[in-house]
């Protein structure tokens, strides 16, 4: 499922237009980026967790020629499933 077939399913099943749907997506999207660049966790009970993991710097190897390279420290999003989600997808 792609975005643009997300808004149509959460209008069809939320009674409300797709530019509604559409606002309200990009808003979800917009709040959860914010709050995750702020270094906040983002919870929705039983869907799961959005937060930021801190990767340290470490060593590792170019697979081309196999020489040591350093790759720098960085911030990746994570997502922790919920209980909820866990359950309905198995």
């Amino acid at each position: 499922m792609n975005k643009s077939e997300l808004i149509s399913a959460v209008a069809s099943a939320a009674g409300l237009s797709k530019a509604d749907s559409k606002k309200a997506l990009e808003a979800i999207i917009k709040t959860t980026q914010d709050c995750l660049a702020k270094g906040e966790k983002v919870t929705l009970v039983g869907f799961g967790t959005f937060s930021v993991n801190e990767k340290k710097a470490r060593k590792g190897r170019n697979p081309h020629t196999g020489k040591p390279i350093n790759i720098a420290a960085k911030k990746v999003a994570k997502f922790k499933v919920g209980a909820m989600l866990a359950e309905a997808v198995q």
